[in-house]
């Protein structure tokens, strides 16, 4: 009988010495995280928690792939086994659960739409490092207290540098540029008003944007470079090669050959066309009567008809785009975000060499994969919208070799990093020393 109390004494000693070691192992959650996002070529992200004396915590986001730059965590709470947190720069927030045993989490990461995440608790032999790949980093000044990052990636052969589109920074390259570094010196920039680079409140014109670029290769003394964008990017490509062609050997487009780089107007471009439209009809209301005729005929017979032509290209869009496509647009944007729409130029002749890729019709991964009509719906509408760019790109610069990626991603130098390095070593291959 004695025996047998004993042994259910112990017994109750061991389960509640096992869930307090379990809560206690749930609650010590300080120190680094890390995960991959769900989906394909989704970023590794790495979290790193403190504890406060008082309890409190605070905690810093990487997203690794992209920038080794900290992304601060705004709110964090942890709830019982409840972990909550919050970034506001990336309007996205975390909700998971807490493992038992204090080793994981299981979660989803939400950012426009949600994204299955579990963290792994990392120790010093299995943390990822947060800025792998091989460069230095540097900071230019080309403007009154404007600074930007330019990482050097090494090589001996001809210049190259990377330019990024929108919202990305230098860092996106880390994994692409040492592929080109055998043959070429490659540089990368990010430009002002995203990473570690200034954000000053103004100068983000595409003529500003590219002369910063210009500034870079004045003091770091790259000689006529071959420039190289993505995306946005392509607008100062387009900056410079229209101004300054003589600064540069060639320009390669990776699906960056759009209307901000270069503008047709037979196609129009909304973005575009709204500025035109808008600063037009703010004049309307501010000059003479005897020239008001002449600007209110312009607008009839030209910008007003481009204009209904951009919102019923809007209409064939959102007839064609699934909501789980609308769920990942953009939010309002902001000011830096506004003043870059509102600096875009016309671009519509460049002289220099160029290459030109375009991702026609684009990837859309698993979001449409159920849906086999939505799907080719979607890329008849990205064929018409996008083919016609990529022809009407083609026909105005008989110096530029355009290039047609089926089924790529935006992100064309990931999804088709093969292709890429291909079509850019064979263009360079053709310019003069």
């Amino acid at each position: 009988m004695r025996a047998s109390l004993y042994a259910m004494v112990a017994a109750v000693l061991l389960i509640v010495g096992g869930t307090a070691s379990a809560t206690s192992a749930r609650q010590d959650i300080a120190g680094t995280w890390q995960g991959t996002l769900a989906g394909p070529r989704m970023p590794r992200v790495v979290i790193q928690i403190t504890k406060a004396k008082d309890g409190s915590l605070t905690a810093t986001m990487y997203s690794i792939d992209q920038s080794p730059t900290p992304i601060p965590i705004n709110s964090i709470e942890l709830d019982g086994a409840n972990l909550r947190f919050s970034v506001d720069a990336l309007r996205g927030k975390y909700e998971g659960t807490v493992s038992v045993d204090g080793a994981s989490i299981a979660g989803v990461w939400t950012q426009r739409a949600p994204l299955t995440l579990v963290l792994q608790r990392a120790n010093d032999r299995t943390a990822w490092p947060l800025d792998p790949s091989p460069h230095t980093v540097r900071f230019v000044t080309v403007d009154h207290d404007v600074k930007l990052e330019v990482l050097d990636f090494g090589g001996t052969g001809r210049p190259l540098v990377l330019l990024t589109g929108f919202g990305a920074n230098a860092h996106v390259y880390d994994k692409f540029a040492p592929k080109l570094v055998p043959q070429y010196h490659v540089y990368a920039i990010t430009r002002r008003g995203f990473g570690a680079s200034r954000a000053p409140a103004m100068g983000y014109s595409a003529d500003r944007l590219g002369d910063d670029v210009l500034e870079v290769l004045d003091q770091l003394k790259i000689n006529r470079p071959v420039l190289v964008a993505h995306s946005l990017g392509g607008e100062e490509l387009s900056s410079i090669g229209s101004r300054h062609p003589e600064k540069v050997a060639g320009l390669v487009y990776l699906d960056a050959g759009y209307a901000y780089a270069y503008y047709d107007a037979a196609l129009g471009d909304l973005g575009i066309d709204a500025n035109d439209l808008r600063k037009k009809l703010d004049a309307l209301q501010s000059i003479r009567l005897a020239d008001q005729a002449a600007l209110a005929r312009e607008l009839l017979t030209t910008d007003l008809p481009r204009f209904e032509r951009d919102l019923q290209g809007i209409l064939k869009d959102a007839e064609v785009t699934p909501a789980a496509m609308r769920a990942l647009q953009s939010d309002p944007q902001q000011p830096i975000e506004k003043a870059i729409a509102a600096g875009v130029q016309k671009y519509s002749k460049l002289t220099v060499p160029i290459l030109a890729i375009f991702a026609i019709p684009h990837d859309t991964g698993s979001l449409l994969a159920g849906d086999p009509e939505g799907r080719a719906a979607f890329e008849a509408r990205d064929v018409e919208k996008y083919g016609a760019q990529a022809a009407a790109f083609e026909k105005a610069m008989p110096n530029a070799r355009v290039v047609r990626l089926a089924h790529a991603s935006h992100d064309v130098y990931r999804s088709n990093e093969a292709d890429v390095l291909r079509e850019m070593n064979a263009f360079i291959s053709t310019l003069p020393p």
